[in-house]
């Protein structure tokens, strides 16, 4: 049953996670982690994403690709929440011997669909897969109508290969593709408007043949209620622009592209986590 205070809170320890993994490590990418947080959070905890946790390869499951796989984060975290391992292993984060790499391991994590990290292929992936889970046979009865959600940055819609994919997944008319673009508006060396300008993202999916919604990524009702319209418009992949802010929830982090891959100090955490209680 949908709990927008229990989404929230399930968000907050999200970031707290975050903060804790990444100053743990020593390294990370903070920024597009906590922004991506309620979206995450919404997801698996908005009866959004069909998951079963003691089931991972469960046939009737929805699928998540993470493209922006650098926020592996606040996946790890999500998964923890959503018991598919403990949260013991949330403090392994980027350790040798871990389970939980820099990027997301589809061999070594449970619930990780596929390895990603290399940007702009992610949306590939999950068009094929898209395209897979509209046909073949299955050793017993599965759900018909089953999705493939694909989290993007909006950095990352810079590469071109995501627009081949826009363009195949329209042509195949996956309808049961659903893009998220985690719409910060900051990359590693700055604002995306001016290392490269993505103009209006909503219209350049319209102009590819795509439903598009936008929304404010940090409202996880508005997120919600666009995450399951995408689902079940029919005819064409849909995508959700989610206006964000980069390092959501830490003061010190909102809109600093400086925050995009570095762990905070001893004094830095204890104060996002004063921030974050």
């Amino acid at each position: 049953m949908w709990d927008r205070q229990a989404v929230e809170a399930k968000a907050q320890q999200m970031r707290r996670d975050i903060v804790e993994m990444i100053a743990e490590a020593g390294s990370g990418h903070p920024g597009g982690s906590l922004s991506a947080a309620d979206i995450v959070a919404t997801l698996f905890f908005g009866d959004v994403l069909r998951y079963r946790a003691d089931e991972p390869d469960w046939e009737g499951r929805d699928r998540f690709v993470l493209s922006k796989g650098h926020a592996a984060p606040v996946l790890y975290s999500a998964l923890a929440e959503a018991g598919y391992f403990g949260r013991d292993h949330l403090l392994t984060l980027r350790k040798l011997g871990s389970m939980l790499q820099g990027h997301p391991d589809s061999k070594k994590t449970p619930g990780v669909e596929v390895s990603t990290g290399s940007l702009g292929q992610g949306l590939s992936i999950a068009s094929g897969l898209a395209a897979g889970l509209r046909g073949g046979e299955h050793p017993e009865p599965v759900r018909e109508d089953r999705a493939v959600f694909c989290l993007l940055g909006d950095g990352e819609i810079q590469e071109g290969q995501v627009w081949e994919a826009a363009m195949f997944a329209a042509h195949e008319g996956l309808d049961n593709l659903v893009a998220i673009v985690d719409h910060n508006g900051l990359q590693i060396d700055g604002a995306c408007n001016e290392v490269m300008c993505l103009g209006t993202v909503a219209a350049k999916f319209v102009a590819f043949d795509w439903r598009a919604f936008e929304v404010d990524g940090h409202d996880v009702e508005d997120v919600r209620e666009a995450l399951l319209a995408a689902r079940a418009h029919e005819g064409s992949p849909a995508v959700v622009i989610a206006h964000t802010i980069k390092g959501k929830g830490v003061s010190f982090m909102e809109g600093d592209a400086g925050w995009h891959g570095k762990a905070p100090t001893a004094e830095q955490t204890a104060q996002a986590m004063a921030e974050l209680a």
